[in-house]
């Protein structure tokens, strides 16, 4: 007995070279991936069922596949038609209302921010779609910015001037980044660490004792990456400027020193008193 075996597909080189890229694609949707495969399948004549069976398809669905095709071209593969499909699962407006309820207002609870789990309990839908709606509209109600707008009316020029020095310092010049690090807790284990050694790990005591508290100060340059560190007692005036000599002392005579730093009252009295000499 004859089984009956449809035609090869007519496909022009360029409908293939469509095909075959669609067919090749990591990025379009799987179904148009698996179409396209089937409609190449079938452009060399491979019978319908054995397309059915590689695609997991019935013939039927095979068949629909090539009579789009035919009509429509490749713009036709992978479209799902009117009225087919799954059908959306939300009510009408919950997507609006997510997005809305995400970005104008918090939780009644008292919470900083909404949760999957509290915006679903809010609009009564999954906390899955709550999910992909965010995701949708890039949403992140988890996630904080911080900024500060200055008030400081020369803060333009200011920046302008900070910004060049770090992008083109000046000829024979060494530019350092500084600041400090106020009220570090100066603690220490009661009693001295053990090494490891074979067959037990490092040991130290659990507790530990206060020695007061240190001031941490940092200069790097930014040409080398070097960092100039010291510890003191404050930062005061007096504090800042024994620092500020530390930096100047470590760069050779002949080369000019800037300091990119914050506003820090000590450390405006301290450049007043001559915390940076001028060089030869």
């Amino acid at each position: 007995m004859r089984t009956l075996q449809a035609s090869a597909l007519p496909v022009i080189a360029e409908q293939r070279a469509e095909l075959t890229r669609m067919a090749s694609s990591t990025v379009l949707p799987h179904r148009k991936v698996v179409q396209a495969r089937a409609l190449l399948l079938a452009a060399d004549g491979v019978a319908n069922e054995e397309i059915a069976r590689r695609a997991e398809v019935d013939s039927d669905t095979v068949r629909r596949w090539r009579a789009r095709f035919a009509a429509e071209g490749p713009a036709g593969v992978g479209v799902i038609a009117k009225g087919r499909g799954r059908k959306p699962s939300l009510p009408p407006g919950t997507v609006a209302e997510v997005v809305r309820l995400t970005m104008t207002e918090t939780p009644a609870d008292g919470s900083t921010h909404w949760t999957t789990r509290s915006m679903a309990r809010r609009v009564g839908i999954g906390k899955d779609a709550v999910a992909r709606i965010w995701a949708d509209h890039d949403l992140k109600p988890w996630k904080v910015d911080t900024f500060k707008l200055s008030t400081d009316p020369h803060f333009e020029e200011k920046l302008v001037d900070v910004v060049g020095l770090y992008l083109n310092p000046p000829a024979r010049a060494v530019v350092f980044s500084y600041d400090e690090k106020t009220q570090c807790q100066a603690l220490d284990r009661t009693q001295p660490t053990l090494p490891i050694k074979p067959g037990r790990a490092g040991t130290m005591t659990h507790d530990y004792k206060r020695n007061g508290t240190t001031d941490l100060f940092a200069a790097m340059n930014i040409a080398t990456g070097q960092v100039l560190t010291g510890c003191q007692k404050g930062h005061a005036a007096t504090d800042v400027l024994r620092f500020f000599k530390r930096i100047d002392a470590s760069v050779p005579r002949g080369l000019a020193v800037h300091v990119v730093l914050d506003n820090l009252s000590a450390q405006r009295h301290a450049l007043a008193r001559g915390g940076a000499p001028p060089r030869s």
